[in-house]
């Protein structure tokens, strides 16, 4: 059965790809999001969760500068974790300032549940399209995102 057409407004017919773009977006992120209520995580957790479960003990910055996300976006996240039982938050001992992030065994746990919900989604957003489909997919997806980090913003292009 064919997917239905979507409804582009006119406007976004001016950048058909961009709008499939957002509805690809939103669409995955809310069937993320539900499956991480389930684990009690929220969206962008789970990611701060992979990266401390290939490198535990990164610093607030590293995990920053890892994830993309702003500071306060970041210091939320780890408090809510922390609360949670997820990650200890210290000092490090070459500067105080500087905080050291630790998984506990609760967070070293979800390395499968993660895993089994990251392997869920992909079945799930792959299930029309063949192997061969979904690793062009995969291979246009990233020149995208090349294209569009490697253009500077309309601001920044005219200083």
């Amino acid at each position: 059965m064919p997917a239905p057409t979507p409804r582009i407004p006119t406007t976004a017919g001016q950048g058909p790809m961009s709008y499939a773009i957002y509805q690809l977006a939103r669409a995955h992120r809310a069937r993320a999001a539900a499956m991480l209520r389930e684990m009690d995580l929220h969206p962008g957790q789970e990611l701060l969760l992979m990266h401390l479960l290939d490198r535990d003990g990164q610093t607030q910055s590293e995990l920053l500068e890892s994830v993309d996300v702003d500071h306060s976006t970041i210091s939320k996240a780890l408090r809510r974790m922390q609360d949670a039982g997820l990650l200890v938050r210290e000092p490090a001992a070459h500067d105080r300032r500087v905080m050291v992030v630790h998984l506990t065994d609760k967070g070293r746990a979800m390395r499968e549940p993660i895993a089994a919900m990251w392997r869920a989604l992909e079945e799930t957003s792959a299930q029309n399209l063949s192997a061969q489909q979904a690793e062009s997919f995969v291979h246009t997806a990233y020149a995208i995102v090349d294209a569009i980090n490697s253009r500077a913003l309309p601001q920044e292009e005219s200083t």
